[in-house]
């Protein structure tokens, strides 16, 4: 039975449900943050979940579209959509993992083991963890100028390496994004049928969506380049990189599986597969510097400082190949490390992070890019007053 057939498996998120409409967050470093950073970068809207212990709390400020007459609600509500960029690959990493659990394919699996057509290239002898961890040799950024969906294959075929896979990072939305198409295509199914479902349904999100609905549009906030309103373009593989828009009461939801996901045999079988799943993407395999690369999530040691999780969200981590050394990984992850995940499109910037440990985590979605160092320094300001 393909994953594609399988029910949704909803029990893992029943503590979820019961904060369906959390009540706003009564933390005034929270509110002091998010105001200073709205006024600092004219952010128009931005809405913060807080995760603690199991309880959420949700605060939106400002509105989520500046436009008069435009079919965007004007406030910002718990069914307000943002666009999160490269959170996305976070969802990717978690539909590879529980195909991967279930048995479609095994992370030192090669991407000619699933697509045939490879096999004698360079992307051939790729292995799918380092697809994931961008540690194949070398794949850019993004796809150079000219390549469409029409002619992904083409360019992955004729692909050369500047690296030994393995041994530098190079965070990219080809590496990532291939990862997920293999790993869909293992499964049989599209990414986008894979995703959209079976792999959100079953991890009980109802307002995440790769492509917006008609009867949800009016929900989707209008994000910012400066004063120029903008929505994100389509692109190559971008469902499986930086195409999510959801809500930040969904992202919630996710960040409460993946601290929950410790829990192990506390959970019915069933839901233990998808714990196991996103355990999966925790792991480190690949180290940089203090920085850990899991799938889609990069974690640090606990304690650590905070100059040392802004400076892995530098431009330099995202656009420089950093050198690395292959992880071996056994057991269950470290749920005493931070976990985190930037992502940005030309009008929004995202933010999220938890710590299992401690059972808490953040999300804070905005309708406008601002730096990065600057939302995990939010975020950590906020969650340590929560030990307060």
């Amino acid at each position: 039975m393909t994953l594609r057939h399988l029910p949704p498996l909803c029990a893992l998120l029943l503590s979820s449900f019961a904060y369906a409409s959390p009540p706003a967050c009564q933390n005034a470093q929270l509110d002091k943050t998010a105001q200073a950073l709205m006024d600092r970068h004219g952010i128009p809207g931005m809405s913060v979940a807080v995760i603690d212990a199991g309880e959420v709390c949700l605060s939106h400020y400002g509105v989520a579209t500046q436009e008069s007459g435009t079919d965007t609600t004007a406030e910002l509500t718990n069914d307000t959509l943002f666009e999160v960029g490269s959170l996305s690959k976070t969802f990717t990493a978690a539909l590879g993992a529980w195909v991967h659990e279930n048995g479609g394919f095994a992370l030192d699996d090669t991407a000619a083991s699933i697509e045939p057509r490879f096999s004698g290239r360079p992307v051939g002898d790729v292995s799918m963890a380092e697809l994931a961890t961008y540690t194949a040799g070398g794949f850019p950024l993004q796809f150079p100028s000219g390549v469409d969906d029409d002619t992904i294959h083409d360019y992955f075929v004729n692909w050369q390496p500047d690296f030994a896979a393995g041994t530098q990072r190079l965070y990219s939305n080809p590496s990532i994004g291939l990862f997920g198409l293999l790993a869909a295509q293992s499964d049989g199914a599209s990414f986008a049928e894979l995703m959209q479902d079976s792999v959100l349904p079953t991890l009980g999100l109802s307002a995440t969506w790769l492509t917006v609905p008609d009867d949800q549009a009016h929900h989707y906030a209008q994000g910012y380049n400066g004063d120029e309103p903008v929505r994100v373009n389509p692109g190559p593989l971008d469902a499986e990189a930086y195409g999510i828009k959801t809500t930040a009461l969904d992202m919630a939801r996710f960040i409460q599986a993946n601290i929950d996901a410790y829990q192990g045999n506390q959970n019915p079988p069933d839901d233990q597969r998808m714990a196991k799943a996103l355990l999966t993407t925790h792991h480190g395999y690949a180290a940089v510097g203090d920085m850990q690369q899991g799938l889609g999530w990069e974690s640090y040691a606990l304690p650590t400082t905070l100059e040392t999780l802004m400076a892995g969200t530098t431009a330099e981590m995202a656009l420089e190949p950093q050198a690395a050394t292959m992880l071996a990984t056994s057991g269950e992850p470290e749920p005493q490390r931070w976990y985190h995940k930037t992502g940005s499109t030309g009008g929004f910037g995202a933010y999220a992070a938890f710590i299992p440990s401690r059972k808490q985590g953040i999300v804070i979605l905005a309708n406008k890019r601002y730096p990065n160092g600057e939302r995990v320094e939010a975020a950590w300001q906020i969650l340590n007053s929560l030990d307060q």
